[in-house]
C-alpha cells in the first residue's frame, strides 16, 4: 500500500519518507495507535487505511493535535503554513470553504474511519496525562519540536514502552530543531531503552530493550 497525501500537507512529502512509515506500521500490526501532531490529517487516514486493511475494521485510531494556529504553537517548528500549489489554496479557500488544519477538516478526510478515530484537540502534555496510556501498543510522535515538548511527551509514553509497545519519533536528524534529537537521545539513556535509527535517521523507533 502506497503512501497518499489527499491533496493536503503532509511531512511526509519526500519520495519514499511515507511508504517507509507505512511499512514500518505494517510491521508491528498495532491494534491501538496514537498520533501526537496530525497536522491535516494525511499520515491519520494513511495509518487507518493499512490497520483497516490488516485487522478488518478493529483498530482505534487516536489523533492529538491543537488543529489550529494558535498561541501556543506559535513559537513552535512547524512545517511551512502555505500551499506550493496555488491550486491547493483555492481548492481549500474558494471550493471547500475550509481551514485544512482545523477538526473539522481532519474529521471529513478520516469520515471513512469515523467509527475506528477519536480526535482530540488540545496540548500533548495537557491531554497526554489524562489518557490510559496502557490501551495504546503505538505512537507517532511528531508533535511539538522544542526540548521540553518531546521530553515531556516522551516521559508520558512512558508506559506504552514498558508495556513492549513502541514510540516512533520523526525529525530525529531535523537540524533546525536540535532539541528533538537531544530529548530523544537523554530519554533512551536515562531508561536503559533500545533506539533504533531508520530511514537515514529521519526516524527513531524506541523499545524496550
Amino acid at each position: 500500500m502506497k503512501y497518499k497525501k489527499y491533496f493536503r500537507k503532509t511531512s511526509l512529502k519526500q519520495k519514499g519518507d511515507g511508504d517507509f512509515f507505512l511499512n514500518e506500521i505494517k510491521k508491528k500490526k498495532p491494534r491501538c495507535f496514537l498520533e501526537v501532531g496530525v497536522f491535516h490529517g494525511v499520515t491519520a487516514r494513511n495509518v487507518c487505511e493499512v490497520l483497516n486493511n490488516i485487522h478488518k475494521g478493529e483498530f482505534k485510531y487516536i489523533g492529538l493535535d491543537l488543529f489550529e494556529k494558535s498561541d501556543q504553537n506559535k513559537s513552535e517548528i512547524i512545517p511551512n503554513v502555505n500551499f506550493s500549489n496555488p491550486f491547493k489554496k483555492i481548492y481549500f479557500k474558494y471550493i471547500k470553504r475550509q481551514d485544512p488544519y482545523s477538526l473539522e477538516a481532519v474529521e471529513e478526510l478520516l469520515k471513512k474511519f469515523e467509527k475506528n478515530i477519536h480526535l482530540i484537540k488540545g496540548n500533548s502534555n495537557q491531554i497526554l496525562r489524562k489518557m490510559e496510556m496502557s490501551k495504546i501498543d503505538y505512537v507517532f510522535l511528531d508533535g511539538g519540536h522544542d526540548y521540553e515538548t518531546v521530553k515531556n511527551d516522551l516521559n508520558l509514553c512512558m508506559e506504552v514502552i514498558n508495556n513492549g509497545g513502541t514510540v516512533l519519533c520523526d525529525d530525529y536528524n531535523l537540524s533546525y530543531a536540535p532539541g528533538v534529537k537531544k530529548a530523544i537521545d537523554e530519554y533512551v539513556q536515562n531508561n536503559s531503552f533500545k533506539c533504533e535509527k531508520l530511514h537515514g535517521s529521519r526516524f527513531a523507533k524506541i523499545e524496550k530493550s
